[in-house]
């Protein structure tokens, strides 16, 4: 993953590998990158410039956005451009108070298929996610953050909630991007530690325990940085 430069917008960009059509490839870097919030809410995009950031034509780009807009990711304004829409108070309680509620049930349902190789997958991630705090990578945090509870929830062969998790990140990433950007410190206490042993000891209750805690964590991060507010439209 390389980070290209251009005038107006700068963009994380993902390999175009041979099985993937354009229009599914810009689809997957734009979310990629509203996931990890490298586009900041209230930035105008525009079909044309990120046609040409992209050098694709305008007609995958338009796919792409239709999607992330229907998704909750984006808005369309009448001018024809596109922004990362600025959050209510009230919108982002919701959004959070969801986050816990779905991913408390996605953890506790996969419990009982996760095996010894999903733990040591997720100790590997856990470690990457500690190694990229030290470097300060914000983009890289997020992403292996939210492939920590992805790797956890789909441990499930039937689960069917994850999509409906990613809807929430999707809407939430720019602003715990803002987050870890301005945090010296994030963690505290690393809760997917605990997660992991509560995995071990397939222990339902305090692995529901651990990601709440998780989430409230980041919440709470949010909540306190400095300027957060000023993403924010409307009173709580």
């Amino acid at each position: 993953m390389k980070t290209p430069k251009s005038a107006k917008l700068e963009l994380l960009m993902l390999e175009k590998t041979a099985d993937l059509k354009t229009n599914q490839w810009v689809y997957q870097l734009l979310r990629t990158n509203l996931l990890c919030g490298k586009i900041a809410p209230g930035i105008p995009l525009t079909i044309r410039g990120l046609a040409e950031a992209l050098d694709v034509s305008p007609m995958p780009v338009r796919e792409a956005l239709h999607r992330l807009a229907c998704e909750g990711a984006v808005e369309a304004k009448n001018n024809r451009r596109v922004i990362v829409p600025l959050m209510t108070a009230e919108k982002f309680s919701e959004l959070c108070e969801l986050r816990i509620l779905l991913e408390t049930h996605a953890a506790e349902s996969s419990l009982p298929y996760v095996r010894e190789s999903d733990i040591s997958n997720l100790e590997r991630i856990d470690a990457s996610i500690d190694d990229a705090v030290q470097r300060g990578d914000a983009e890289a945090t997020s992403l292996l953050n939210q492939d920590f509870h992805r790797s956890l929830y789909s441990a499930n062969p039937f689960q069917i909630v994850v999509p409906l998790v990613e809807s929430l990140w999707l809407q939430l990433g720019p602003f715990s991007r803002i987050a870890i950007s301005k945090l010296e410190k994030i963690y505290i206490v690393d809760r997917h530690v605990e997660a992991i042993e509560a995995l071990k000891q397939q222990n339902g209750f305090a692995l529901r325990r651990a990601i709440e805690a998780d989430i409230r964590d980041g919440i709470a991060s949010i909540k306190t940085v400095e300027g957060i507010h000023n993403y924010f439209k409307g009173v709580a």
